[in-house]
């Protein structure tokens, strides 16, 4: 697996890190729509239940464990353990079941080059599963297996765009092979990027942004790749991806380090229909690179008022940026009316709003010009791993 410095995903045996990115701004659900369940509420006790002689619980206190409880007893029925037979070894990793016939969203890492998948459920039943489709870009795969449907628990996904800094999450998974384990913690941030795992053929030196990943301290280690995260209703509003750390054990394994990164659940519902279809993901792709941070020198060098919106970079060659006239040193702070602080922002909102083909409306600052681009999107063009 390529290693890519800090940030590491977590496969249970190879541990692959991100770098700061230096990104191409490239970038419903369909056959089973769920509403959110009544199942998934969370009963809270009134009662404040002695522990100790001399300790009284809070009844605060006890609702909250209480609600924790409940959330993991109705949750954890749909998330499964993965047990992964690979040409370097036995590796573990998570997912969750989406429907009754079958389909469990993982991790791309967690399969990849798989040659047996086996699914353990919560009850202990074990199954053979195969994969249906990846993306190796947002780390996304989509495996199926054969069982009867009462076994299947499928788990609610929850609105990503609803999600704020501070709110609480669970996170359900599979750390180091301890099958169901449970962490807790908040988000830490939203609209964050990381790179993909594929290069684009146009030009080796880029890699492909995954945009609008939620970040968050709730302890993630390997064998949780692929398992959710879950708000307090234990609706999913994440996959689980990587973590960013300097600490490894002595298999190579990334550790937790409080800075943990998940798929959001509205990115996660757009690509899984098509890998369940065709197998595979069509991006939209914008035709530029961007940087993460635009700095104040790099600013008054281009002649631009204000750091806030995504920087154009560079140009590709033929793409849809150069066509519709962007040109370098160009800031990027507005997309179909809304606000840009960043390109982590640009890439967040074109994976998750727009496809292939979707005329798109720019504002453009251009020295001390304003110019409206309009941009139709094309398809990201062939990549390496």
């Amino acid at each position: 697996m390529r290693r890519l410095q800090t940030t590491a995903i977590l496969c249970s045996v190879a541990a692959l890190a991100a770098a700061s990115l230096a990104c191409s701004v490239t970038v419903d659900w369909g056959n089973d729509p769920v509403a959110r369940s009544t199942d998934a509420s969370l009963p809270f006790s009134d009662a404040a239940q002695p522990v100790m002689p001399g300790i009284v619980l809070s009844s605060d206190l006890a609702n909250q464990q209480e609600a924790l409880v409940s959330l993991y007893e109705t949750a954890s029925q749909g998330v499964v353990s993965l047990d992964i037979d690979s040409p370097i070894g036995l590796r573990h990793g998570a997912g969750f079941v989406i429907d009754k016939a079958g389909h469990i969203v993982t991790n791309q890492h967690v399969v990849d080059r798989a040659r047996g998948i086996e699914v353990v459920f919560h009850n202990g039943e074990r199954a053979a599963a195969v994969v249906l489709g990846i993306d190796v870009d947002s780390d996304l795969a989509v495996i199926k297996v054969e069982v009867p449907p009462e076994q299947l628990v499928p788990l609610v996904f929850g609105d990503s765009e609803q999600v704020k800094v501070g709110q609480l999450v669970v996170a359900i998974g599979n750390p180091f092979g301890l099958e169901g384990s449970m962490s807790t913690g908040v988000v830490s941030n939203l609209a964050r990027t990381l790179p993909g795992l594929n290069s684009t053929l146009l030009n080796e030196e880029n890699i492909f942004a995954v945009g609008d990943l939620i970040q968050t301290d709730a302890a993630i280690n390997p064998g949780n790749s692929g398992g959710p995260l879950l708000n307090v209703y234990g609706e999913v509003i994440g996959v689980n991806r990587a973590i960013r750390t300097l600490y490894y054990n002595q298999d190579n394994q990334a550790l937790s380090s409080g800075v943990g990164f998940a798929i959001s659940s509205n990115v996660v519902q757009r690509i899984v229909p098509s890998l369940i279809e065709k197998g595979l993901y069509e991006y939209p792709f914008i035709g530029m690179t961007s940087l993460t941070d635009l700095t104040l020198a790099i600013a008054e060098q281009a002649g631009l008022p204000h750091t806030r919106g995504a920087y154009v970079r560079q140009v590709l060659s033929g793409g849809p940026a150069e066509k519709a006239g962007l040109a370098e040193g160009d800031l990027i702070t507005q997309i179909n009316g809304k606000d840009l602080n960043s390109s982590t922002e640009l890439a967040a909102y074109l994976l998750s709003h727009s496809s292939p083909g979707d005329v798109v409306k720019l504002i453009v600052l251009r020295v001390d010009q304003e110019l409206e681009i309009e941009l139709t999107l094309g398809s990201r063009p062939a990549t390496t791993p």
